[in-house]
């Protein structure tokens, strides 16, 4: 990198987070005089611009790229309307050890007199908490499933090439041609579409102005620069900012900054869930790049230089900060920016480039928090871009993650999208697919696999609390054969789904009638021409996700019952629950022969993938097509965050020989210590699952840094990932560290504060992981060979 990349890349690492209330108090200011006098959409739309036209404009020393979600690097905002913070929540975020926050005493003074007054009881998680039913109640506080919406805006989003094609005086004009063919006499949605597209002009107009202040600002320090060099940059920042996001860019650095902008307002308009991704990004820049290189105004160094300044301008937008269980769900300041490289283009040729090339070299040398980025891999994809993909992960940042672009498609055109759309898909967020810039796929919350079993178990009781927290289903006594224990534990399945998917689905209606995202509805397409709303079904493509957490865990608890009291007769089944609610003292002896003599997933051992198909197919029938307020629209995907953390503590000792509190299973991961034959015996026993039939699977695997040395270390890599691949495998991920090198980290955390680690389908930094969670990481199998 050049000098001014590792001036902007050091100031943005050693910035602390903090919390900026300046939306909050422009927002209340907004609502407290509009509120009641607008149509939802208008008034969403005009407080985005409210916003727009009054918040901070910041333009750094030496930036290229422009515009901050606050005030100054870092300073992220909140948004009352979705949570309101207390100042005990701020005083927690400002003192907690992990992901702390700075908030000055005057900001929090300030709060609690201007904002918060007015939001309590306004507020969606409030609204939220103030309603729900008991059954919902008593499962959510046990730890069985977490819910998304209660305190950041639903939503992963990725972006197309749409608006690299059209700038927001282009989408002005389509949503006025929309609404000229409104029929007021007999459309009865007419007036709801007219309300909503003129919500969606007027974030248009928003973003411009948003854009302009930046060009004004620019020729402001401009005229006051003593230096010639930096005076020029400043004045192309302002043409730059002058001509996108109103109009669609004509070169690389307009391209660059046009991504940024948009990014910046769908951030700003609302917290999706998982921020904001721009989709295939090097597919969307190469033709820029192609132009600039041939007609001499762009050089390879310039364009990696500009989009460091991009990557650098994401590291800034840290996620706003989570409260409750949330935190623990997803205890990070990471929001979840992905950027998908390779792949293919929507005519099935192959996606990569050499802008793809630029962006590897890039994420390897400023090794950031945010954006990370992920490879999709067709059978197209030539194997020079896996092997770039790989000396990049094996220097241990844990990204760039492999996905197998083949089965994303197939797993979109099961769901009814054309083969051309799917191909513009990808990943957001961590694992999850979507038609990127189509399709609005929500994130409803984790659900906890195992402790349905502990239900099925107990009729009904937490075993940790001894509250009766779910339905019952039948005595130990009852439960003859297997077969009776798994119908028991099927019925806890459906139970515990339905009434998540009954909340999820008034979440749902509550965000489509009071949260409308005007912004972020005119670069999705069809929004516009539907006259709906991103969350009102205005998207092409609508799909509802729930998380299911711990299959590793479940299959191997369901595996030892199976075979030590059902088939060997070894142990009575009320011997197994006694051990458990014992946590296993007393019974050292029943747990070791569980944990050692039990075929376990992870091990290409049909015995125990027998059991793990059963379980993902019982998991795909209950949630598959349940229906939302749009239709027939929920999925399950296989993703767990940190979630298999917080559900662990949430968890009594399962049958595997597993210790209460201790962390379940991750993603699609095999338990820990439970892969016992390398790492193509993981991937084997994970083929056998179905994963065109999910929204996304995750595979973690560790292994020590001298298997991936050398040349040969990446070729054994890339086999190993194309021939999952063609197993039908969706997704993994490498962690590359060895087990002293994370002990004394813990031991020395300012010697590694740069040390990044794969936690789930994201990297954080290893230092600032709670030690529950750096011991999860060192517990992970470490693979010696191929």
């Amino acid at each position: 990198m050049n000098e001014r990349i590792q001036r902007l890349r050091d100031e943005s690492f050693d910035t602390h987070p903090s919390i900026d209330i300046e939306r909050a108090l422009l927002e209340t200011e907004f609502y407290r005089e509009n509120e009641g006098k607008l149509p939802m959409p208008v008034l969403r739309a005009a407080n985005f611009k409210h916003i727009c036209e009054n918040k901070t404009i910041y333009i750094g020393p030496e930036e290229l790229i422009v515009g901050e979600r606050g005030p100054k690097p870092k300073a992220v905002s909140t948004f009352p309307e979705l949570t309101c913070h207390s100042r005990q929540d701020f005083e927690i975020l400002t003192t907690r050890a992990q992901q702390n926050y700075t908030v000055s005493p005057e900001d929090m003074d300030t709060y609690e007199k201007v904002v918060e007054p007015y939001w309590r009881g306004r507020c969606m998680r409030d609204r939220l908490f103030e309603r729900m039913p008991e059954d919902w109640t008593l499962l959510y506080e046990a730890g069985t499933f977490t819910e998304f919406g209660e305190q950041r805006a639903l939503g992963h989003t990725a972006l197309d090439n749409l608006i690299y094609q059209k700038g927001a005086l282009d989408l002005k004009k389509d949503i006025e041609a929309s609404r000229a063919k409104l029929d007021f006499i007999n459309d009865p949605d007419a007036t709801a579409k007219d309300e909503q597209l003129q919500g969606m002009a007027i974030s248009c107009d928003a973003v411009i102005i948003f854009a302009e202040r930046h060009a004004e600002l620019a020729e402001k320090m401009a005229a006051e620069e003593k230096d010639e060099r930096r005076r020029a940059e400043l004045l192309k920042i302002a043409e730059v900012c002058r001509h996108v996001p109103a109009h669609a860019p004509s070169n690389f650095w307009e391209a660059v900054q046009m991504y940024w902008f948009v990014h910046l307002g769908t951030i700003t308009e609302l917290n999706g869930w998982d921020a904001m991704s721009p989709g295939h990004l090097d597919q969307h820049l190469a033709p820029f790049y192609a132009k600039g290189i041939a007609d001499g105004s762009l050089t390879r160094d310039e364009a990696k230089e500009l989009l460091s300044c991009l990557w650098i301008k994401v590291n800034n937008t840290p996620a706003p900060p989570k409260v409750g269980v949330t935190a623990k769900e997803s205890g990070t300041y990471n929001d979840f920016t992905n950027i998908n490289l390779a792949g293919l283009k929507r005519d099935g040729s192959d996606g990569s480039s050499e802008v793809t090339y630029i962006c590897l070299e890039i994420f390897d040398e400023l090794r950031l928090l945010q954006p990370q980025g992920n490879i999709q891999v067709s059978e197209r994809t030539p194997d020079n871009v896996l092997r770039a993909a790989a000396r990049v992960f094996r220097n241990g940042m844990g990204y760039p993650s492999m996905f197998n672009a083949d089965m994303v498609i197939q797993e979109q055109m099961r769901v009814g999208k054309t083969l051309e759309d799917a191909r513009e898909g990808g990943t957001s967020g961590c694992i999850e697919t979507g038609c990127a810039g189509k399709e609005a796929y929500l994130l409803h919350g984790y659900l906890n696999v195992p402790k349905l079993l502990e239900y099925a178990l107990s009729n009904g009781v937490d075993l940790l609390t001894g509250k009766q927290v779910s339905i019952k289903t039948g005595e130990l006594s009852e439960f003859k054969t297997f077969d009776d224990l798994y119908a028991a534990f099927e019925k806890q399945m459906a139970y515990a789904i339905e009434t998540k998917i009954g909340v999820d689905n008034y979440l749902r209606y509550q965000y489509a009638t009071n949260m409308a995202a005007t912004y972020l509805s005119c670069v999705i397409r069809d929004c516009i021409q539907k006259g709906k709303d991103y969350y009102n079904g205005g998207p092409r493509y609508n799909s509802d996700y729930i998380q299911c957490c711990g299959i590793g865990t479940i299959t191997d608890s369901l595996s030892a019952i199976k075979k030590h009291v059902y088939d060997d007769g070894t142990y009575t089944l009320r011997q197994v629950v006694e051990a458990m609610k014992a946590n296993w003292e007393g019974h050292e002896e029943m747990r070791l022969t569980l944990w050692n003599k039990t075929p376990f997933f992870g091990n290409d051992d049909d015995y125990a993938d027998d059991l793990m198909k059963r379980v993902y197919n019982s998991l795909f029938n209950n949630i598959d097509g349940k229906h939302s307020i749009l239709g027939p629209t929920y999925h399950l995907n296989m993703l767990s965050t940190t979630c298999h953390n917080y559900f662990g503590q949430k968890l009594a000792a399962t049958p595997n020989g597993r210790f209460s509190g201790m962390p379940e299973s991750d993603g699609t991961s095999p338990s820990h210590g439970a892969d016992r034959n390398g790492p193509t015996a993981v991937a084997k026993s994970l083929a056998k699952m179905d994963q065109v039939k999910s929204g996304g699977t995750l595979l973690n695997q560790r292994f020590l840094p001298s298997v991936l040395a050398g040349e040969e270390g990446i070729e054994g890599v890339k086999n190993l990932i194309r021939s999952y691949f063609k197993l039908g495998g969706h997704h993994i991920q490498f962690n590359v560290v060895d087990e002293d090198t994370l002990r004394d980290a813990q031991t020395n955390p300012d010697k590694y504060r740069g040390l990044l680690v794969r936690v789930a389908g994201y990297s954080d930094y290893f230092v600032d992981l709670d030690n529950y969670q750096q011991e999860e990481i060192i517990a992970r199998n470490a693979q010696e060979g191929f």
